[in-house]
């Protein structure tokens, strides 16, 4: 007997009111807090099991909270029932399906499905221990009852995805359980299971095709894994073809077939399997598939077909890997005999059916490609394959090139499907390919103006493929090879002459641009071409095109084939400028008429502007002329905006205005990469426009509305006059850094470091007295953004965090790493030890193991650097105290996973640090790890192997003892060790709640600071603490503020 509920014995009527989806409000929180209530409750399940049992309530919506009630219990609570319990769980639902067997009208689909759910927890709970006769309780119980058929069917679908689904993830615990249940299975009621289905499917193929079809679905889910004998017999197989033949039943019976085939077995019991079935089909006239008209059912079988050559296939590659001579030849016959209904498959009209063959027709190929030499058959069977992929690449009437929706992405796919087969062809015969492709494409060109869209589109289209099914080195298909070479040079030389960029359609359009680009070597080979392609590009059939798709596209292209071409182009640059002058123009928000490109767009044309005025062959005065005539507009605008942003008051317009003012700085910053660096600017004469467009933008940083943005802007432009101008930017950093660093965010934080960064890396001492200048402000702006509270559930502001602090330690580092450690030792001590002690921290308590190798890169290099017996005062202590414990705590973390690649480059730079410590502080390292280890539980023994291997020169020693020895070493002793600690200074910043302090770290005599403000009083680094020479120690995290 089940133990008495705490609840009431009746379950809360009006709070079931709630279960109503039109229920309001009140009464739905009123049923979800009914159901917590429920689930938490030890026995308040025991109400919902008796009214399943007993069938109390008829509502739907209850029936299935109390499923769901019951599911809880069986997931969550079932291991701390008592026997009685479990035994009640058992008896209700036998009851409620015994109940099932009366019903005239049988339950709703989706409580049916939740019953099952419910039967398959509890047969996992309980089949290898309680309950044993689960399937046979349930076939004694429902019999051949169409109600209960159901049900048990829906039960097994439900096992198979809890125990057999490999989609679904499973703890390694879970997948020992399986494993014992389905050799349970198999042993004691796989075959009683199996008689239940052919019975069922027998019974019912006439009177109720959906069992029948349910049935057939779990046929073809359980062969995978028990005895395929049990299935591929007589009875079985013809009692499926009998349901090939039935109209209701045919698709699932071809899906329960292809799953027999399926199965993994011997390869010559698969050939024998699999050609036994062809025959079969065959014999019942299913091969003859032009007499059939239902594509539904075709595309099922075409999906048979193709399980049957891929197993074909794999067998033949097994055989003959094996060496059997013989039994691979004959299953390579068996192969090729599958060939014309693989064949008239790939070329039926529905691209379902079609695409379904693609795999067998792919692995066919493969095989032909190993074969020494093809047959006439073969070659012949090469040519079809090559002759269908062809047709059908072709597009229809019907798909809808302005507004592409689900049909058109899948036609998308189903092309890039045959592009592999087209590149498979390739590799098995490139000769054929290159004549076949020449013959289409040179009849369609002959008459492109009398031939429909779709055929001058995929004649041009085959001319484009070529270029990646056919090899070349960087693009150089014309050179090499003569046949390829002349064939290639003649079919371009075609497509340019015949005419057909005039084709008014978009994809022909579309086709010839990114043809020409493709090959736009070609051009070097024959230049005289160049001037009629540039004409195509410029007027209404390409960047005047009336398909703003089409315009968008050959923006890009345009800008790829001048970038190619650039040494061609000089007698043409000027038209080509007067030609592109309207899309040049900034679109001013008030303008109201559409533009013909966009601003993405427009910066490919101001791209290939600035390619052209850079790389033509004026003097520098023309071309510095003609950068100016380029920029000039773009900074007159910008300062007519720029002036009316602050005024305007209304945000969308603030907005617009702000876009506006980005994208011309992002047109004149996408001019500068014509540019390769400074020399080059210098040549043109450009240096000087570049440099009055930088005190045009400059004033945007200190707007005070939407600074985002300009910020954004002008911290690009100033990344690429770095390259361009080099030290001529110098004198604007400092203007242009303080007003990054006024109210910014963490994300402006995030993207202004790398520019620092860029600074220092290519400056170095140039830039020394500016960065001892900035390198606090900087640093401090850095704490208190991360130091401001977020929302705890704030996802994107956590990630926005933890970017900033990579790209805080990223700057250290390339200060560290670019020899410029005077920036941070002319710092007043107290705020070196800050900075030291975020190293620390990220070091060892940020779960995030591409800042701690950051940290640790760092730390190795600030030992170097200061370590010795010339470094910084007081460094020496602050190795031992905080640097060496760093290394050994953490490894202790449990986020410290060596199964991630970070992690354990992580550790191998934090090995590193040990090394490099070793190596400026040689044996007073050592007898300080003699007398630390042993305060983390690590025994004399692995204490006395780690101070060997730290003195051998190879430092691969080191790393793989860390990894393997003192990680496994230090865990055993970690509690111990942690509980010990002494605290360090406290955190400089926030840390998460969840994740352990940095007073984890243990550290030797160190004593906690007092709470007091920060002095103003200089000090030495000493024991790990700021020791004062006029007075008190600080508080750390006072210190951020």
């Amino acid at each position: 007997m089940a133990c008495e509920s705490a609840l009431p014995a009746i379950m809360d009527e009006q709070a079931l009111m709630g279960l109503n989806p039109n229920a309001d409000a009140c009464y739905r929180q009123r049923a979800l807090a009914y159901f917590e209530q429920l689930k938490e409750s030890l026995d308040g399940w025991e109400v919902c099991a008796e009214a399943l049992a007993k069938g109390v309530y008829s509502d739907d919506h209850v029936k299935f909270f109390c499923f769901q009630v019951l599911e809880h219990q069986i997931k969550f609570r079932h291991g701390s029932r008592t026997a009685a319990q479990q035994q009640l769980i058992r008896e209700t639902l036998m009851k409620w399906l015994q109940a099932q067997l009366m019903n005239v009208h049988p339950e709703k689909p989706f409580i049916r499905n939740k019953a099952a759910q419910v039967l398959a927890l509890t047969f996992v709970m309980e089949y290898l221990t309680l309950w044993p006769k689960f399937f046979f309780d349930i076939l004694n119980l429902v019999g051949l009852n169409p109600n209960g058929v159901d049900i048990y069917l829906r039960t097994l679908m439900a096992i198979d995805a809890e125990v057999v689904d490999r989609d679904i993830l499973h703890s390694p615990e879970e997948t020992r359980r399986n494993t014992l249940i389905k050799d349970s299975m198999r042993e004691q009621c796989i075959p009683a299971l199996v008689e239940s289905w052919y019975q069922i499917l027998q019974t019912y193929q006439h009177t109720h095709s959906e069992l029948t079809c349910q049935c057939l679905e779990v046929v073809g889910a359980y062969v995978s894994w028990i005895d395929l004998n049990l299935i591929a017999n007589d009875r079985f197989v013809n009692l499926l073809l009998s349901h090939m033949s039935m109209e209701e039943l045919r698709e699932e019976a071809c899906d329960c077939l292809f799953e027999i085939v399926n199965k993994g077995m011997d390869p010559v019991d698969k050939t024998k399997l699999v050609e036994s079935l062809c025959q079969v089909l065959q014999s019942a006239g299913f091969f003859n598939i032009e007499q059939e008209e239902d594509v539904d059912f075709l595309a099922k079988f075409s999906r048979l077909v193709n399980g049957m050559g891929q197993s074909l296939v794999l067998s033949w590659t097994k055989l003959s890997k094996m060496g059997d001579v013989k039994v691979s030849a004959d299953t390579l016959r068996a192969v090729e005999a599958k060939v014309p209904l693989m064949l008239q498959l790939l070329i039926h009209e529905d691209d379902d059916i079609s695409a379904n063959i693609v795999g067998f027709c792919y692995d066919y190929l493969h095989v032909l490609k190993q074969l020494p030499a093809l047959n006439e058959q073969q070659k012949s069977n090469v040519e079809a394959i090559m002759l269908a992929v062809m047709n059908k690449l072709k597009y229809d009437d019907e798909y809808n090139f302005e507004n592409e929706g689900e049909d058109e992405a899948m036609f998308v796919e189903y092309r890039k499907q045959l592009k592999m087969l087209l590149d498979r062809l390739a590799q098995v015969s490139p000769e054929l390919l290159l004549e076949a492709v020449h013959r289409v494409f040179n009849a369609t060109m002959q008459n492109w103006q009398t031939v429909q869209f779709m055929e001058v589109e995929v004649a041009i289209r085959l001319l484009y493929m070529l270029g990646e099914a056919l090899p070349a080195s960087h693009g150089a298909h014309f050179s090499g090879d003569t046949t390829k070479t002349s064939t290639l040079q003649a079919m371009m030389r075609t497509l340019i002459s015949c005419g057909v960029s005039e084709y008014q359609h978009s994809s022909v359009t579309l086709e010839f641009f990114e043809t020409v680009v493709r090959y736009d070597k070609f051009f070097l080979v024959e230049p005289q071409h160049i001037p009629s392609v540039l004409m195509a590009f410029l007027d209404h059939r390409g960047l005047r095109h009336s398909s703003p798709k089409v315009r968008s596209r050959v923006a890009y292209l345009f800008s790829r084939f001048i970038k190619t071409l650039h040494k061609h182009m000089n007698a043409f640059i000027e038209d080509i400028l007067s030609r592109i002058q309207d899309l040049l123009e900034l679109a001013p928000p008030e303008n109201g008429f559409p533009a013909l490109l966009s601003s993405d767009d427009q910066l490919f044309m101001f791209e290939t502007a600035g390619v052209l005025i850079v790389n033509g062959e004026s003097p520098a005065e023309r071309k510095q002329a003609l950068m100016r005539s380029l920029l000039t507009p773009l900074m007159e605008a910008f300062r007519m905006l720029l002036a009316k942003l602050p005024q305007e008051a209304d945000e969308e317009r603030q907005t617009a205005l702000a876009d506006c003012l980005s994208h011309a700085v992002g047109f004149a910053s996408r001019t500068s990469k014509a540019f390769s660096n400074k020399q080059t600017v210098k040549q043109c004469g450009c240096s000087e426009v570049y440099l009055d467009c930088l005190q045009t933008f400059l004033p945007a940083l200190s707007c005070p509305v939407q600074r985002g943005p300009l910020r954004s802007a002008v911290r690009s432009f100033l990344h690429r006059m770095i390259i361009c101008l080099e030290e001529e930017v110098l004198p604007f950093i400092p203007a242009a850094s303080q007003h990054m660093l006024k109210d910014c965010e963490p994300k402006d934080l995030q993207e202004f470091i790398p520019l620092i960064s860029q600074i220092t890396a290519k400056f170095k001492n140039q830039v020394s007295p500016f960065l001892q200048e900035i390198f606090m402000p900087l640093v401090i702006a850095i704490f208190e953004t991360l130091s401001r509270p977020a929302e705890e559930n704030d996802q994107t502001a956590a990630l926005e965090k933890q970017m900033l602090r990579r790209s805080y330690f990223s700057f250290i580092q390339t200060i560290a790493s670019s020899g410029m450690n005077e920036v941070m030792a002319s710092q007043e001590a107290e705020n070196i030890e800050r900075v030291l002690f975020t190293i620390i921290q990220g070091a060892v308590d940020f779960p995030d193991p591409i800042a701690q190798k950051t940290c640790f890169i760092i730390l190795s290099r600030l030992v170097e650097l200061w370590g010795g017996k010339d470094g910084l005062v007081g460094f020496p202590d602050f190795i031992y105290k905080h640097i060496v414990p760093a290394c050994f705590m953490a490894p202790l973390k449990p986020t410290f996973d060596l199964s991630d690649a970070q992690t354990v480059l992580t550790l191998s730079e934090c090995t590193l640090t040990l090394h490099m410590i070793h190596l400026k502080r040689g044996p007073e390292c050592i007898q300080f790890l003699q007398e630390y280890l042993p305060s983390l539980q690590v025994s004399p023994e692995i204490t006395q192997e780690l101070c060997q291997v730290l003195q051998q020169p190879d430092v691969k020693v080191l790393k793989n003892y860390m990894k393997t020895t003192i990680t496994t070493e230090l865990s055993i002793g970690a509690t111990f060790a942690l509980k010990e600690a002494s605290p360090h200074p406290s955190c400089l910043w926030d840390t998460d709640p969840q994740q352990e302090s940095c007073g984890d770290l243990p550290s030797h005599d160190v004593t906690t600071p007092p709470h007091r403000p920060w002095p103003n009083q200089s000090c030495a680094l000493h024991g790990g603490l700021a020791t004062w020479t006029g007075g008190d120690v600080c508080d750390w995290r006072d210190a951020i503020l």
